[in-house]
């Protein structure tokens, strides 16, 4: 752990975030993105590393497994739970050195000049939300989460 890095703090408890926690294993971190008190677009989830790792290319074999996993299903929530016809994957690590995926869906009905990661935020139909919608929308990903691994065994 990284004593300054914003996602280690928030791991550790010392940061609240929006909503709650989506899914959580050895390996990997799901939660809502935080908007500092601000509308939070709603379905904007993050994916975190546990480990202070700083790119993709710093992943273990079993951490690079549970990450593509993760995203996947939680893709896959996005879609059926929230409506998304379309789910961005980005990993920048410019701001923060502490390997985190952002997935962004998009909406039925954006305007194509709203297509993008961080477009869709300024969309005319962009689903903005208060925290309280935020907790909904974490708790819905999360049993489907939990109804679809079931359905895996």
């Amino acid at each position: 752990m990284s004593e300054e890095c914003f996602i280690c703090k928030k791991h550790k408890g010392l940061i609240q975030t929006a909503g709650e926690l989506i899914y959580e294993d050895d390996y990997v971190y799901v939660g809502h993105i935080e908007s500092g008190g601000k509308p939070n677009y709603l379905g904007h989830v993050m994916i975190d590393l546990k480990r202070h790792a700083p790119t993709l290319a710093d992943m273990e074999p079993e951490e690079a497994k549970a990450f593509g996993l993760i995203m996947s299903r939680v893709s896959k929530g996005l879609k059926e739970c929230e409506g998304g016809e379309h789910i961005y994957a980005v990993v920048s690590g410019n701001a923060v050195p502490h390997l985190h995926m952002h997935l962004v869906p998009r909406y039925p009905g954006t305007p194509e000049e709203f297509w993008g990661p961080f477009a869709v935020y300024d969309s005319p139909n962009a689903r903005m939300g208060t925290n309280n919608e935020v907790i909904q929308v974490c708790r819905r990903i999360r049993s489907f989460l939990e109804a679809d691994g079931k359905s895996e065994r």
